[in-house]
Parts: C-alpha cells; structure tokens; sequence
C-alpha cells in the first residue's frame, strides 16, 4: 500500500521530493509529549520514527526511494524503545535504499542534482528548511554546474494532498472505526452526564471509551462543555461542575491508526430537553440534515454551507432570535451573532485535513471518496438581551462526518444518537 503511493506521488513529480518525520517535543525539561508521526509521512512510509526524511527522485538512476533514519543504538533504546535501524529499513519498509539520518547534510546535494523541481513543504520544519536549502544552492554548483537543479520548489497541495483527498478503501475502513468507537464514546458520555457531576469526569468517560475500543489517541482535545460553557466554540477547560437544566455540549473524536473522527452532540445532562432548548436543538437539526441531503457528487461545501444557513436562519426566525425575513438576515448578517463559523471541513488523517477547497478560484466539487463534516450550531450569549431569557446561554452543534459516494454520501457517524427521542433514551438508559 506504502509503495503504491509513493509510486503514485512518482508519477506526478518532476524532479525531487521530501518529506520529513514530525519532531520529538519537549513537555516539561525531561518529559518529551507523546509522539505522532507526521501525517505526510505516515501516509507515504508507515514508519512511525521520529528523525526521519523521506526522498522520492524521479531522476537517480536506482534509488526512487530513499529513507534517512536513526540507526540501531543498544543504549538508547534501553531507555526509549526499539528503533528499526538501517539494515532493516530496505526490506520492512520497501524502500531502494536506507542512511543514516545524520548523513542527511551530506548526500541531499547529490540527491537534488539533475532535478529541476523540488516538491517541498517549506516553512513546516524550520531546521530542515535550512538544510534543504543549503543542498539547493550546493546542488546548483554556483552556477557552473552541468546538470539541471531546483529551479521551482513546489508545495505538496498538488501532490500527495490530493492524493489524501480522496479515500481508498483501507483509509474508510479506518474512518469508520474511528467513527464507531467515537460514537460508543458519546453514547457512554449521554449515560454518564447528570447534574452534580465534573466535565472533567464526562472527559474522562470519553477517553477511556476512546482506548477500550483501540484507538490509538484522541483525535483533539476533546471540547465538554456545559451551560454557558457551551456557547463557546473552543472551550477546553472542562472543569464545570454540571447543574440541573444544562445543556452539555460535547465535540470530541478518536484516533484510529491516524485516521480521525470528529463528532459533536448536544443533550440534556438530566435527560430531557426544555421546550426553548428543545426549539432551538431542533432548528439546528434542521440545518445539519438539510446539509447532508444536499451532500452529493458535484455540489460543493459553499453549497452546502448555504443549505445549512438558509435552513438554520429560518428556524432563529422560527423560535424568535431574528426578526424579518431570511433576505433581511442574510444581506445584514444579523444571524452571525448566534451561528458565527462555517459548516464543513475536510476529514481525514487530520482532523482539518488536506486538499484545497477551491480549484481555479471556483469551489471544489465533491467527488467519491471525499470526507467532510457537517456541524451547523446556535449559540446565544448569557447576557444577550436582545432574546427571551428563556433562550440565553444555550449553546448547541451537532456534527457528523459524512462520506461522499458515487450516488449520494453515507454518514459514517449515524450510530451516534441524534433526535430528541434517541438522545433522551441514551440519557436515561
């Protein structure tokens, strides 16, 4: 599978690639964070090491694959675990040939001679970028050189970002896993949730939900926020203490094998919706379906952005947050001060995944194999007076992510419960 994608990413260049492991950081002086590979790399290698580069060249007579890594060292791995090593890397990895990562400086001239373009991140790790482009200005031989060198560095959108845009069946295999596990974990979270409880408990459920069902990591750090708390988009303190009548609002996914889910729900933490927070959920619900019928080959996330706005304005005038029609909201954008974000984004390895969202200054269609996520949502300020007080301070999302196929989409996330009735009955049970 590796192989065949870097025969692809081949297929595409012109010269010279490389990508680069993510870095070991440092958490507090001797603690390092837990580490995850790069994504690119991941994608285009399986190997999980840091201080790593990958090098495919369309021109070297032999190597089109080419792997720098650390080697075998007894010591160290007594203290950080097992490294593959070089001898090891050729034959497990599928590459054409294997170094050490500290002759990276040495050979990457000779690896960018004869290559008139580079596909290159730069600007992602700044202490290769230096070695990448001292090797440019050594490949070019001030000048006087015979052979072509990089004359154009060229981002990898083109490359292998469009190749991670559009999902192969091993990748929606992983997606679903992910999207399986994640959706267990809200069911446990709706379960768990009751008045005098933490958010950090409820965070707590969603984490080891996330791990007995072998996911790897969360995909991000999960967002449980009740009351008033849900209101904001990037809460992260999850340390309320929940009260009768919130509502908690939830957007957390997993990690499966470096694939990512990303799920949003909003319930009742005693069970069961007041009829303003009942008014407000359904509105929401409104758009986020209607978004996801419009979800087809062809259409594009500015349309379906707009389903779910139209959608979502006219149930604010609805329940009575606007007032006047839905032109009127939409030419001053009064709507913004309650639905404030757009609808989608792409999903994948990352959560926000690669691949552009417009070609030719016009938007992406959808295509089969595309993931996205729905997620329209109302918040409204605890001191907005310009509402009933009925409706301040509820904050509701919901997410799904949602796969685009050949005949219309599939929503990987649907065993998540989401009527009224089915999240009242996963709170009670």
């Amino acid at each position: 599978m590796f192989a065949d994608r870097r025969r692809r990413v081949l297929e595409a260049i012109r010269g010279v690639a490389i990508v680069a492991a993510a870095p070991v950081t440092i958490r507090n002086n001797d603690v390092e964070h837990e580490y995850r590979q790069d994504s690119d790399m991941q994608y285009l290698t399986g190997f999980e090491e840091p201080d790593s580069v990958l090098i495919l060249s369309r021109v070297h007579p032999e190597h089109r694959a080419v792997l720098f890594l650390r080697p075998r060292d007894r010591e160290r791995e007594q203290w950080d675990g097992y490294r593959l090593g070089i001898d090891d890397a050729k034959e497990r990895l599928g590459v054409d040939a294997a170094f050490p990562i500290a002759e990276l400086r040495k050979r990457l001239p000779e690896y960018l001679s004869g290559a008139d373009e580079l596909v290159y991140e730069l600007g992602k790790w700044r202490d290769l970028d230096a070695q990448v482009l001292a090797s440019v200005t050594q490949a070019r031989g001030r000048g006087r050189s015979s052979k072509p060198w990089p004359r154009s560095i060229v981002h990898p959108d083109g490359i292998w970002h469009e190749l991670r845009f559009v999902k192969d069946a091993d990748e929606l295999a992983k997606l679903r896993r992910a999207a399986t596990i994640s959706a267990e974990a809200h069911v446990a979270a709706m379960r768990e949730a009751a008045p005098g409880r933490h958010e950090y408990e409820i965070d707590a459920v969603l984490r080891e939900a996330f791990r007995r069902g072998g996911a790897s990591r969360e995909a991000y750090p999960p967002i449980v926020g009740s009351g008033v708390n849900a209101t904001i988009l990037h809460y992260r303190e999850n340390r309320r203490r929940m009260e009768e009548g919130d509502l908690l609002l939830i957007d957390a996914g997993c990690e499966y094998d470096y694939y990512a889910a990303d799920i949003t729900r909003t319930f009742p933490v005693n069970g069961t919706f007041s009829a303003p927070q009942r008014a407000v959920y359904e509105a929401v619900l409104a758009s986020q379906l209607a978004a996801i019928e419009a979800t087809r080959p062809g259409a594009n996330i500015e349309k379906v952005h707009e389903v779910a706005l139209h959608t979502l304005i006219d149930g604010m005038l609805s329940v009575g947050l606007l007032r006047g029609s839905r032109a009127e909201a939409l030419e001053t954008e009064s709507y913004k001060r309650f639905y404030m974000h757009r609808t989608s984004h792409w999903l994948g390895m990352d959560v926000h995944d690669v691949g552009s969202y417009f070609i030719d200054g016009a938007p992406r269609p959808f295509v089969p194999g595309a993931v996205l996520t729905i997620e329209p949502g109302i918040y409204i300020s605890a001191d907005d007076d310009t509402v009933a007080p009925a409706f301040r301070g509820i904050g509701i999302r919901i997410e799904d992510d949602v796969l685009v196929t050949a005949d219309g989409h599939e929503v990987l996330t649907a065993a998540t419960p989401k009527t009224v009735e089915e999240i009242e009955r996963a709170c009670r049970s």
